[in-house]
C-alpha cells in the first residue's frame, strides 16, 4: 500500500493538501495511506514508526524546518520521494541536496498538486489505472475509464459505452466531466469523448473505434485543440 505524509505546521494547508490528494488517488484507485504531520520534529519521529513513499514536506516551518528535516531523512537513510512546498521559489534550488523530486508553491493549485503527484507515482513505478465511480439500484459501480469510449447524455441518464457493455446511470453530464481526466474531450453538449480511442476528426464529427460522433460547432474549436494536443504526447 502506498504511504503518503504531510507534513506542515498550518492545519488548513494541510486540509487543502489532503483533499486534492485523495480524490485524485482514489480516482486513480490507488490503495494508500495518508498521515498529517505538523512540524520537522514530529514527521521524524513519525517516520520511524509509519514509513513513508511520498512525502509533502513544507519549507518554512517552526522549529526544524523543512529542509533541516529533509537533510534528517536523508541521513537515516529515508529513500522516501520528497517533494517540498513553499511559499518562496527561491528555496526550491537547496532541494537538489536532498534529492527532492519537485516542489508545489502556495497558495496550492490544485493542477500543480496532480502534476507533482503523477510525477512520483511514476517515480515509485506505480500503475495509476483512473476510475469513475457510479451509483446505481444494485450497488455501487466502478468503470476503468481507460475502457470507456465516450459517454453520451440521455436525457435524465448517462451512458457510458465501455469494451463490450453500455453501463447506464442518472446524473448530468456536466457533473460527469468534472470528475474526468484529461483525455476526454466535450465535442457536443451529449458527449464526451475518450481520445484514446479516436482515430479521425473532422469539421461536424469525429470517430471513435469506427462509431461516428457529432462534434457541435461551440465545442469544434476545443475539440480539435484537445486532439492535437493528445496527439502529440
Amino acid at each position: 500500500m502506498l504511504e503518503i505524509a504531510i507534513c506542515d505546521d498550518e492545519k488548513k494547508l494541510r486540509l487543502d493538501l489532503r483533499h486534492v490528494i485523495e480524490k485524485e488517488l482514489a480516482l486513480d484507485g490507488v490503495e494508500f495511506g495518508l498521515t498529517e504531520y505538523e512540524s520537522g520534529e514530529a514527521l521524524l519521529r513519525g517516520i520511524r514508526e509509519r514509513n513513508a513513499d511520498i512525502i509533502f514536506l513544507d519549507i518554512e516551518m517552526g522549529g526544524m524546518n523543512g529542509m533541516e528535516a529533509a537533510r534528517a531523512l536523508r541521513k537515516n537513510g529515508q529513500p522516501a520521494v520528497i517533494i517540498f512546498v513553499t511559499s518562496y521559489p527561491d528555496f526550491v534550488f537547496h532541494g537538489y541536496e536532498v534529492r527532492a523530486l519537485n516542489y508545489i508553491l502556495k497558495p496550492y493549485k490544485e493542477k500543480k498538486i496532480k502534476e507533482v503527484l503523477r510525477d512520483a507515482l511514476k517515480e515509485l513505478e506505480i500503475s495509476t489505472e483512473k476510475y469513475f465511480t457510479v451509483e446505481q439500484k444494485s450497488g455501487t459501480l466502478r468503470l476503468a475509464l481507460g475502457q470507456v469510449r465516450y459517454f453520451v447524455s440521455e436525457g435524465r441518464k448517462i451512458a457510458a459505452a465501455a469494451e463490450g457493455e453500455r453501463i447506464s446511470f442518472y446524473g448530468k453530464l456536466g457533473e460527469v466531466e468534472e470528475e474526468l481526466p484529461d483525455f476526454f474531450v466535450r465535442c457536443h453538449n451529449r458527449y464526451l469523448v475518450n481520445l484514446n480511442y479516436v482515430t479521425k476528426l473532422e469539421s461536424a464529427a469525429l470517430y471513435c473505434e469506427g462509431e461516428k460522433i457529432p462534434v457541435s460547432r461551440s465545442c469544434s474549436q476545443e475539440t480539435a485543440a484537445a486532439f492535437a494536443r493528445f496527439m502529440l504526447k
